[in-house]
């Protein structure tokens, strides 16, 4: 797989380290020192540039943004055009946090995800890994009480999805599909949760997991 990362942040460079050696990996973002810092962190070879250039490059473009600053990367990206046919993987939360109230913003009653791909219809969406923080992808592999972390994520292009899966799995995740893409409006609200017991000061490491009963705890 080539992965376009678009952003070169903590959430980047968490999900990026679990990815590269597997697959091949492309920084980009609008500031190409801090790309650069990025990818040389990462191994040698992996590439860095524009927005644009990420896009160009990848066959799945994760969006590792602020939610507010996605409208323009897209665009600096060269607009909706440019996603045509490549897996955009939203991990972003449109929450609230200036203010203190930690509300989930919606677009006209829909998910942020579902205004992605409202703005580039050729594309393929998926909303997965929102759920957590940086250090949780950080960790080799995700365990919580002697489960893996179940990632949830959604989608309504059933090979897209299957790459998400795949993506998963590399990070040492278990893998739960929840259905259309609709079903980021039940994401996003719940990582406010998370988000929310964060800023309240809670160790960073705090995740909502789903427990299967017929998974049995390894070990």
């Amino acid at each position: 797989m080539k992965i376009g990362f678009i952003g070169y942040g903590n959430m980047a460079e968490a999900l990026a380290s679990k990815w590269v050696g597997k697959h091949a990996v492309f920084i980009g973002g609008r500031n190409l020192e801090k790309a650069q810092a990025l990818a040389n962190r990462l191994a040698a070879g992996v590439g860095f540039g524009s927005e644009a250039q990420a896009v160009a490059f990848g066959d799945t473009i994760v969006l590792a943004t602020t939610h507010e600053a996605i409208p323009a990367v897209m665009e600096a990206a060269g607009g909706a055009g440019a996603f045509a046919g490549k897996i955009i993987l939203d991990i972003n939360n449109p929450v609230d946090v200036m203010h203190g109230d930690y509300l989930t913003r919606t677009y006209d009653g829909i998910s942020l995800a579902e205004a992605i791909a409202v703005y580039a219809p050729q594309a393929k969406v998926v909303k997965a890994f929102n759920m957590c923080q940086a250090k949780v992808w950080q960790m080799t592999p995700p365990l919580f009480d002697g489960r893996r972390l179940v990632t949830l994520y959604c989608g309504d292009d059933g090979g897209a999805k299957k790459q998400i899966s795949a993506l998963i799995e590399d990070v040492g995740s278990e893998p739960e599909d929840l259905g259309e893409l609709k079903y980021a409006r039940l994401l996003e609200p719940a990582a406010a949760i998370v988000i929310k017991l964060l800023f309240s000061g809670r160790d960073p490491h705090t995740v909502l997991n789903l427990i299967k009963p017929e998974t049995k705890a390894i070990g």
